[in-house]
Formats: structure tokens, sequence, C-alpha cells
């Protein structure tokens, strides 16, 4: 077994996180073997070459789903059409920022010349172009129609290159609590997460069909919850506890389950997106994330995952107004 890795001695050399590992070998791309004892998850050469080739994929943003076609078949023929078409996207996006850019500026000189003559304003148009159609409106706009129609049209095809950040009211209930604990300790065989599903015929959803949330604490810890019914009743024995969860209002995107570079890149995409809101991120509440139709028989869950490739994940971001 010298010639094999374990899986967190390819985390550090790849730079890479074993849950990510992990998903990938349920996404099928990745196969590991165990080790005698079967307790550690061992990589022998053809796998860290494997490795390799997902990472350089994901670095120029090829999908799950489209890396699953390109090992599926060998030869180069897939790998070429996929990244044939990753070109085109990039030259669209490129085409549509350079005329983006050129309207944005013809905006400007249009606004200087109905004495639009406030420079903040015209900065804050000139570095937030998604912003020029809400300027316009609020404006005796005598300018080029065909160029509006443009703009509205190049910034809505430029924001559906990120996926959508939506606003949620999470209702207060009373939940069944792990505490705040280890990733490991949460998640390892028999460990907290296994406690609190115990109790599953006492849960409710509450958002989505939600069963459950996850709160991060830090990088390392962080807290399940699961929403019981009102008249549940926890046995003194238990090491878990029951708590008023507060709720509130949080901005919320979807990513990929254990993808841990979809869930950075959408948490990135949420506090970017807030700046551009009314809304701020409220530090006393901790971030969230779960999974929605989390029930393994609903066939719901089973038909997304089917339909998508992957299992969804939420990623919740707490917020209140930026008074």
């Amino acid at each position: 077994m010298s010639d094999l890795m374990k899986i967190r001695d390819v985390s550090t050399a790849y730079d890479i996180t074993a849950r990510t590992l992990r998903y990938y070998e349920d996404m099928g791309i990745l196969q590991s073997v165990r080790d005698e004892h079967g307790s550690y998850r061992m990589y022998d050469e053809a796998a860290v070459r494997r490795i390799e080739q997902i990472l350089i994929l994901r670095k120029l943003n090829i999908s799950i789903k489209d890396i699953q076609r390109i090992f599926e078949v060998s030869g180069s023929g897939v790998v070429l059409d996929v990244l044939s078409k990753k070109v085109s996207t990039i030259d669209d996006e490129v085409s549509l920022l350079h005329e983006l850019k050129g309207l944005v500026l013809e905006f400007i000189q249009e606004i200087e010349t109905l004495n639009f003559t406030n420079q903040a304003d015209i900065q804050h148009l000139y570095h937030k172009a998604k912003e020029v159609e809400t300027q316009i409106t609020t404006t005796d706009y005598r300018g080029n129609s065909n160029n509006y129609a443009r703009l509205v049209e190049i910034t809505d095809a430029l924001d559906k290159k990120v996926p959508d950040v939506m606003v949620v009211r999470v209702p207060a209930f009373r939940a069944l609590s792990s505490g705040v604990h280890s990733w490991e300790a949460i998640f390892k065989p028999g460990g907290y997460m296994f406690q609190l599903w115990q109790h599953y015929a006492a849960f409710k959803p509450v958002i989505f069909d939600c069963l459950d949330f996850t709160l991060v604490s830090t990088d390392d810890h962080g807290e399940m919850i699961c929403a019981v019914d009102d008249n549940f009743i926890l046995d003194d024995e238990s090491p878990l506890r029951l708590i008023d969860f507060p709720g509130g209002l949080y901005a919320m995107a979807v990513s990929i389950d254990e993808d841990d570079e979809s869930i950075i890149k959408v948490q990135d995409k949420i506090l970017r997106w807030l700046e551009s809101t009314n809304f701020m991120r409220d530090e006393e509440r901790s971030f969230m994330f779960n999974m929605p139709y989390l029930d393994e028989d609903n066939t719901y869950q089973q038909d997304i995952e089917k339909g998508l490739g992957y299992r969804q994940m939420q990623r919740y971001v707490p917020i209140k107004l930026n008074q």
C-alpha cells in the first residue's frame, strides 16, 4: 500500500478538501480504494492523475456534468467539444461587455448634454453598468431609444451568467440542536447529525420543504438544527438540546452540495450582490446552508438530482436593512 496516497495527503498536496474529493467520487468521476483496515480512502497513481485532470477542468469553469461526459468516453472528441463551447461562451461574454462599455459611454455623453452634470452620479453610472437602466428611466430621457433597448438586452444577458440571489424570510421555529462542534464530530458516523436524525418523526419542514439547517460558526465548527413539533419533549439524557431559532431575513442562492469551489463562489456572489442593494450582512447571525427536499424518500429530490446530476445546496447569508 506504500504507492497509495491517503485522502489527507492528496488534500494537502492539491489544496482541495476531503469533502470535495468524496463529492467527486459520488459523481462517478474519481475512484479510491480503502486501506486494509477500511478506515481511509486511498488514491493510486491513476486516481491522482485523474484528480489533476478534474482540477484543470474545474479551473476552466467546466461543469461537473460536462466533466462526467469527458470521462465517459475515450479520445479527445468530447473534451474538444466542451472546450470549444466554453470558448464560444467566453467570446459571447466579451462581445457583450465591449458593446455594453460602448453603450455606457454613449449614455454618459447624452446625459451630459441633458445637464445631468453631477459628477458623482456619472462615476456611479460608469462603474455600475447594471444601474444605467434605473438612472435613465428616472430622467426625461431623449436619447437613442434603440441604444436603450439594446442596453436592457445586454445587461439581462450578462446577468444570466451567474446564479440569482433571492431574499427569503426564514420563520422562527422550535428546533433540536446539536450544539456547536467540529464538523468532524457532527458528520462522522454515529456523530451529532446521526443522533439528530434519530428524532426524524418529530421533524417538520420550514422553507423549501427543508427539515434542517446547518449554521456556520467558523471554518472548523458549526451547529446543526432541525425544526421540531411544538409538543416535542427531549429526554434529559440526550446530548442534544432544544432551542428557539429566531429566523429572519437571508440572501439565498443555490450551489452544489459538497463542491467547496461552487459553495465559495456562490457565497462571494451573495456578498458582492449585497453591495448593490440597501441590505447589509447581519454580523450578529451565522451563515447557514441546507438541502431542499432532504428526505431521501422524497420523489422531488430524486427527480431534481437526476435532472441536474448533483444535489442542490442552499446558502443563506443573514441580512438586515442598511440604515
